[in-house]
């Protein structure tokens, strides 16, 4: 089970395997054609109330990752994809925060590596 995090205005690689993007937002300043990937799992990424609660506050990464555990476990549907994706290869969720530490593909590679390992 190989999961890599990656920026979506990175290149994309060989070694991405399947690209997931796990934002319920599109990002900014990016066209829909320029960004090459497999899967846009919304319901995956935090809810409105949690993303903008959180607004990418590094003071609130420990709340937020509780919280955002607490509704990934209420929606095992959209991770199943994730799951299956995994089975086939390696799987690069793609995000689009500035912070590189503290954002939801952050917690939800840990979320997924230790629930299905």
């Amino acid at each position: 089970m190989k999961i890599n995090l990656k920026r979506v205005y990175e290149p994309v690689s060989k070694q991405d395997g399947i690209r997931i993007l796990v934002e319920r937002l599109w990002p900014r300043g990016l066209k829909k054609e320029n960004l090459k990937m497999d899967l846009w799992l919304k319901e995956v990424a935090p809810s409105t109330e949690l993303r903008k609660w959180f607004s990418h506050d590094p003071a609130k990464w420990v709340r937020f990752q509780k919280k955002y555990v607490e509704e990934l476990n209420e929606d095992t549907e959209a991770l199943e994809l994730i799951v299956n994706a995994l089975k086939k290869g390696t799987v690069t969720l793609l995000y689009s925060s500035k912070d590189v530490e503290h954002n939801n593909a952050v917690c939800l590679k840990k979320y997924l590596e230790k629930k299905y390992k």
